[in-house]
């Protein structure tokens, strides 16, 4: 699934943290001057629809630039679907340091399957690859 719409910005700099305008347009409208920040509504609405019969949910990256309102509302929604799927039954596991922080600061941590900071690392364990950590812990038992 792919977002349908998002919020843009004409122009951005984190670093000046200036106040911009943003506008919420379809994704067909994005042309080269527009940075997009968050997804939409719209697209909030559909994933959250998306989400609701769902029995495992995997999270790993915020939607947005969430750290900077008002572009933190998609990943809050997404938080609160994927917190009341928990709710419902869901195993949810939100992993990476911002995924992380985002439910946290939705308030939503404690109705959370398992949280990790370790994106990657929460990726590379369920696709079944070897994890380093664990495999020189496994290395210290054998010798």
């Amino acid at each position: 699934m792919l977002p349908t719409d998002h919020q843009v910005v004409d122009s951005y700099e984190p670093i000046k943290r200036q106040q911009v305008a943003a506008k919420t347009i379809p994704i067909e409208f994005t042309n080269a001057g527009h940075a997009g920040m968050d997804i939409g509504i719209e697209t909030v609405a559909h994933f959250a629809n998306a989400l609701k019969d769902a029995r495992t949910i995997i999270w790993n990256g915020p939607m947005g630039v969430f750290e900077e309102p008002p572009f933190d509302q998609g990943t809050i929604g997404i938080a609160r679907a994927v917190a009341d799927a928990a709710d419902r039954g869901a195993t949810v596991i939100v992993g990476g340091g911002d995924s992380v922080a985002a439910i946290t600061q939705a308030g939503l941590a404690d109705r959370i399957t398992h949280i990790s900071t370790g994106g990657g690392a929460t990726l590379e364990f369920l696709a079944g690859e070897e994890l380093p950590g664990v495999a020189a812990l496994n290395d210290k038992d054998e010798g």
